[in-house]
């Protein structure tokens, strides 16, 4: 069955996760990504661990499985002039190109997005990177952690008397490399129209800026920055987590009219009337004072008494779930949000699925990442007409 992507070629030379995350949701959705990676060792993330137990080598990364799914592997050293030689010759039949260096490192090599877009003027050139393309900090290296420090992020994340907290996941990554393919489907988009390829620049900095949501707005009115506030919002309540008698559930009473839902469920209609509670603001500014009313309510029930309560008179509630509970769900397995693969050395592992979901193109294919190299003879053999004799030599010359 058809996706949405099919026909069109990604060469995705990018390592770690917001690029590589990027050139997993491309895969997804149909496109051909061939992935080139350092021979010998691959993208830096084939160290990071979980690992396959009795795998060694560059294949025994579950985190390089996990997002590396329906892509090509090849190995080609770019530092070499053969090697550039070889990626130009791939470019002129792609479509996109996706890069993570340090800002100006491929331009030094000669494979930067001025000379790529001379071996094809349609090429989209995209490229990710901490602080973008431009600006006085486009030379420093980064990471995730950085990007949610640099936003303004990390400061927001966590409780008031406690540390600025980084996020459970990667989120400067993936937020990035989310952002970086919805640049590349615009682009697609322009180049159908015009003819014209161009350079998509997508910063981590920028990026965890962009969803800091009303933590900007609240600066630039109020002149005063956010900071921690634990789980509850800043603006609404109740809306945070609460405890119960098996851990914690999650209340959402996201206007009056639920607020008055939620102290009839609770027992308590006289909270809807009283002067500290009677309003969003007031109950903002007398959180303090009222949480500590509905936890009495919630304490000595389960999680999920209190959610089914809560949903059976439509206000908004949830358990807390661990990722265990979370990948157990039966919505989520009907929403097939975990698939299984037959990794190769391996055999079944199950991974995250892809959560967008088509009425025409669903995403049901879902082929196990590939091992280091696994398709270099047949992209070089079957793209570029490359003989066994010079694919040979190529290994030998370190080439591949």
């Amino acid at each position: 069955m058809q996706r949405p992507l099919e026909g069109i070629r990604v060469l995705n030379v990018t390592q770690a996760l917001f690029g590589p995350y990027c050139g997993m949701l491309l895969a997804d959705l149909g496109a051909e990504v061939i992935k080139v990676e350092k021979p010998g060792t691959g993208d830096m993330n084939r160290e990071w661990g979980p690992f396959f137990p009795g795998v060694e080598g560059p294949d025994k990364s579950g985190y390089y499985v996990s997002i590396h799914r329906n892509q090509k592997s090849i190995t080609l050293n770019l530092k070499t002039k053969k090697g550039q030689e070889i990626l130009k010759e791939l470019v002129k039949i792609s479509d996109i190109f996706i890069e993570n260096f340090k800002p100006g490192t491929l331009d030094s090599w000669g494979i930067g997005y001025e000379e790529l877009k001379k071996v094809n003027p349609r090429l989209i050139y995209a490229c990710g990177s901490g602080f973008g393309h431009y600006g006085p900090y486009r030379d420093w290296p980064s990471y995730d952690i950085i990007g949610q420090a640099m936003s303004g992020f990390m400061d927001l994340n966590g409780w008031p008397d406690k540390p600025p907290c980084r996020a459970g996941s990667s989120i400067g990554d993936i937020i990035a490399g989310m952002f970086l393919c919805i640049g590349i489907l615009a682009a697609l988009r322009y180049r159908e129209i015009t003819g014209k390829g161009q350079k998509v620049d997508v910063a981590q900095m920028d990026s965890m800026i962009a969803i800091l949501e009303n933590a900007v707005i609240r600066y630039t009115l109020e002149g005063k920055p956010p900071t921690r506030i634990g789980s509850k919002h800043p603006t609404i309540t109740p809306f945070d987590i609460f405890k119960a008698k098996d851990g914690y559930v999650v209340i959402a009473a996201g206007n009056d009219a639920i607020w008055r839902r939620l102290c009839n469920v609770m027992g308590k209609p006289e909270l809807a009337e009283d002067p500290r509670f009677a309003t969003n603001p007031l109950r903002c500014k007398n959180e303090a004072e009222l949480k500590p009313i509905i936890e009495e309510w919630t304490k000595n029930k389960t999680r999920w008494e209190v959610a089914n309560l809560l949903l059976a008179n439509d206000i908004p509630s949830a358990p807390v779930y661990n990722v265990a509970e979370a990948v157990e769900d039966p919505q989520t397995k009907a929403r097939e949000m975990i698939v299984e693969v037959n990794q190769p050395q391996y055999g079944k592992v199950r991974i995250v699925g892809c959560p967008i979901k088509f009425s025409e193109t669903p995403i049901k294919i879902f082929k196990p990442a590939p091992l280091l190299g696994q398709h270099t003879e047949e992209v070089l053999m079957g793209l570029l007409g490359y003989t066994k004799e010079q694919i040979d030599v190529l290994r030998k010359e370190n080439v591949i």
